[in-house]
């Protein structure tokens, strides 16, 4: 048996190219039930999204890979050639990328929130199926649990890595809850529409938008429930606004000296802030220096998010370390797993001999008391236990040796379980991939 991953993502294929992959949950519903309805494909776990489609699968042997391959090939069509596109990771460095995925190591922004709940979705989807057994929920659960570890003891997550992102958290820095803060956006463009996003994911209910093509700002005002505003009259809805942030791309200032200075009398007192994300820039500096104005501009936003990358790259050092840590564990667990179907067929071929020979017993003794009936029962069952404690312990710590071949071969001889063995193994698609040794040393 074989653990796999196949797929793309941005490091191996432009958006042009991952587009054509993204899939719907609808999609990834029929995509899973295709892929399991083929005789080599056991278990499998579609994970879709704007960045990366991946399919994790386990497979007869590596050859069953080119199924999936296949599958990849009919979403687009056969319109290019997928396979240059391609990335296949087979058993242990199958677990480590889904480990660094689910840790958001492996997004085009390192750190970024959304991953962790989409390889959890992912998952989900897959179990609800029926497509993922004993192998994909152990790596599943083990992954977004060193996902979760990664978010909560690391920084990784923490802090702007966009300009528009800065841009909001700068604010709220500033003013504290922004749920009561009016804000103004000059532009339209993709910065204000990621500004705009931001801004809502804080609370921000009142949110008025202005540019030249005013069509543009209706559309991104009914979006994100905002209130659209002609550039011309930008000016008369900053005598209400708290916040205006600017980012239209026009080559000249859009907001001068001037008219703040004409302002500020109209809003009695309360101050306002300004920051300017547009290159060139959108505001004069000199409405810096007008009282009740806070004015900031990309130059130190951008250092903002230069210092905060630089701490998500220093934290990525120590998520890095929880996954290979995670690794280690993960495969012990798996090595457990592939002793699992004969320690369970030794304990029942064991607890029935000792049934059948305690039942003998009882039935030559018709006249013992119920209090010694139990201690005998008790006294059988302590035996088994004592009997089986050592064979049971030697087997799982040689799960981690490499020796788990030798060992399963030699408890089934032993103990006449080789017919028992391959009834299991017949009947159940669960516990049948052994892992390899770990040889790649733990980050340190």
């Amino acid at each position: 048996m074989q653990l796999v991953v196949l797929g793309l993502s941005h490091k191996t294929a432009p958006v042009e190219i991952r587009e054509c992959f993204s899939l719907s949950e609808e999609s990834v519903r029929h995509g899973l039930r295709h892929l399991s309805e083929g005789e080599n494909v056991y278990e499998c776990v579609i994970l879709s999204t704007c960045n990366r489609t991946e399919i994790y699968a386990v497979v007869d042997d590596t050859s069953d890979a080119l199924v999936l391959t296949a599958y990849m090939s009919d979403l687009t069509g056969d319109k290019f050639p997928v396979a240059e596109y391609l990335f296949c990771y087979e058993e242990n460095e199958c677990i480590r990328h889904l480990m660094r995925v689910a840790a958001s190591l492996d997004s085009l922004i390192v750190g970024e929130n959304q991953i962790l709940s989409q390889v959890k979705k992912a998952y989900f989807i897959a179990r609800n199926g029926g497509t993922t057994g004993t192998i994909l929920n152990t790596l599943f659960n083990r992954a977004i649990a060193v996902g979760k570890k990664v978010r909560t003891q690391t920084r990784i997550g923490y802090n702007a890595v966009s300009v528009s992102h800065a841009a909001v958290e700068w604010v709220k820095k500033i003013v504290g809850d922004l749920s009561r803060s009016r804000v103004l956006l000059l532009g339209a463009g993709k910065m204000s529409e990621l500004t705009a996003r931001h801004l809502k994911a804080h609370g921000v209910r009142t949110t008025f938008v202005s540019n030249r093509n005013f069509s543009r700002a209706v559309e991104l005002a009914e979006r994100f429930g905002g209130i659209a505003v002609p550039l011309a009259d930008f000016m008369k809805c900053a005598v209400d606004a708290d916040i205006v942030i600017a980012s239209t791309g026009t080559p000249h200032y859009i907001v001068n000296a001037q008219d703040v200075a004409c302002l500020m009398p109209r809003r009695r007192g309360r101050p306002i802030i300004f920051v300017d994300i547009a290159v060139p820039r959108d505001v004069d500096p000199a409405v810096g220096a007008i009282t009740g104005v806070s004015l900031y501009n990309i130059d130190a936003l951008e250092a903002v998010v230069a210092s905060n990358m630089a701490e998500r790259t220093r934290e990525a050092c120590a998520a890095e370390v929880m996954v290979e840590e995670e690794m280690v564990e993960t495969l012990a667990k798996f090595r457990y797993l592939a002793f699992r179907p004969m320690l369970t067929n030794l304990t029942t071929k064991v607890e029935h001999i000792r049934q059948r020979v305690l039942r003998d017993t009882l039935a030559r003794l018709p006249d013992i008391l119920p209090a010694e009936r139990k201690a005998m029962e008790d006294l059988s069952r302590m035996l088994i236990r004592k009997i089986l404690r050592d064979p049971i312990v030697g087997m799982t710590q040689a799960a981690d040796t490499g020796q788990e071949h030798f060992y399963l071969k030699a408890m089934c001889a032993l103990f006449k379980l080789e017919e028992v063995k391959e009834e299991t193994h017949r009947d159940s698609k669960n516990c049948r991939w052994h892992p390899k040794q770990q040889t790649r040393p733990v980050a340190g």
